[in-house]
């Protein structure tokens, strides 16, 4: 039986991770995603199409690759569909696409409790995206969610639909939707979904014993686990290394190599702690300079230098082998480059899980940068010195070797 490795972020999402995946998927026969919905989001060129995808896997632009969505997701059956006729209008086999038949589903009473819950929030709005993301994970736990499997079965699924509908309401919800509405919609997408409803244990296990590799794919980042991030400002899933083993349906001796995504500095969307932020014009020149708008959302995101405490607090939690470093190529043209190393409260050493305190100090140790463009560099050796000697830096800051770094925007554009 066949090990699965892992690819998860290691910072507050938005770390390249989709690219890596896709980069990666050509030794894999399955790219399987373990959590999330589609709240998280990537994008994929294919000729001169754009694609932003939600919740299916990376790896859709390897032709043999299987891509499987995992039971600890929670999907949107009509965005899923949509995702789907966008892949075949370019040419994508998305037969590959599986889906598990316990992944739950979100409904439009799931978004419409989500942004509510916004609303009620006021100036503690957590800055969700309002796809109803939390609200389905919170019914799977209250054991009111409706499984994909059920879109199978008609009657168990009008009951539940039912029961989610009247829960909606009985939370104060306005909902503008009824039951049977949400019902004929969902047998609708159910009848085009059928063919891509797996038993998602059977269906990986049997590709392990095989002897088939598998790369499972995190969603989000580490910060932003739902236990281990800087809680409340969290998505409302387990996205580290070890969310794996429940995502999926695996024991811990089914994972094999765990790497992490890193980018070369610090990105955060929506509200949160964010220890290393930069509010000047540095902050926007990160912005411009890397593209940092979201790709579900088209928020500006906030930006900062390298948190190497983040960092390391990361690596532990996932286990990690390796790093791959993404983004490298924005720091060029900065005089002087910055790394977060260490916090204070009080005077004292603190750690991470300190990072929301109010009287935090950071400690920081500034770098030169390079002028040089590193985009044609395909070996991390020869990257400009004060480049390497940064490289070098983060990989002593995090204990764990970096493998590859982002030298560029291209799928090619990789130095080892």
């Amino acid at each position: 039986m066949s090990k699965l490795d892992v690819i998860v972020g290691i910072q507050w999402g938005d770390e390249g991770k989709g690219r890596v995946v896709d980069l990666y998927a050509v030794d894999y026969d399955v790219v399987a995603r373990f959590g999330g919905g589609d709240n998280a989001g990537h994008s994929i060129v294919v000729g001169d199409t754009k694609l932003a995808l939600r919740i299916v896997p990376s790896g859709v632009l390897n032709p043999k690759t299987e891509l499987f969505i995992g039971g600890g997701t929670v999907v949107d059956p009509h965005g899923l569909l949509r995702e789907l006729d966008a892949l075949s209008a370019v040419g994508v086999d998305v037969r590959r696409v599986k889906l598990s038949d316990r992944a739950h589903l979100v409904l439009p009473s799931h978004a419409a409790r989500d942004r509510a819950a916004e609303i009620a929030r006021g100036q503690q709005a957590l800055g969700t995206t309002g796809r109803g993301i939390g609200p389905a994970y919170v019914d799977r736990v209250a054991r009111s969610g409706i499984p994909a499997g059920d879109l199978l079965h008609p009657e168990v699924l009008a009951a539940r639909v039912e029961a989610n509908v009247a829960l909606g309401r009985a939370c104060g919800v306005d909902v503008d939707v009824d039951a049977a509405s949400t019902l004929a919609a969902l047998r609708a997408a159910g009848e085009r979904l059928a063919p891509y409803l797996v038993d998602g244990v059977s269906y990986l296990h049997e590709r392990l014993e095989r002897g088939e590799r598998v790369l499972a794919e995190g969603a989000q980042g580490t910060l932003l686990d739902v236990g281990y991030g800087t809680y409340p400002y969290v998505t409302s899933s387990h996205t580290l290394a070890g969310g794996v083993c429940t995502g999926l349906g695996v024991g811990p001796t089914a994972v094999g190599r765990v790497t992490g995504i890193a980018k070369a500095y610090c990105t955060r969307v929506g509200a949160g702690p964010f220890p290393s932020e930069l509010g000047d014009a540095r902050g926007e020149r990160l912005r411009v300079a890397g593209g940092e708008f979201g790709t579900v959302t088209g928020r500006p995101r906030r930006c900062g230098w390298f948190d190497a405490v983040a960092a390391r607090y990361a690596v532990r939690l996932n286990g990690l082998g390796a790093v791959v470093l993404t983004k490298l190529d924005v720091l060029s043209g900065f005089d002087r480059l910055a790394i977060v190393t260490g916090y204070r409260r009080g005077g004292a050493s603190v750690e991470f899980s300190l990072a929301g305190s109010p009287d935090l100090d950071i400690e920081v140790e500034e770098m030169p940068g390079w002028t040089e463009s590193i985009g044609g560099v395909s070996r991390i050796a020869d990257l400009p010195s004060n480049a390497r000697r940064y490289v070098a830096r983060l990989e002593s800051l995090m204990g764990v070797p970096i493998e590859a770094v982002s030298v560029g925007p291209e799928r090619s554009q990789i130095a080892r």
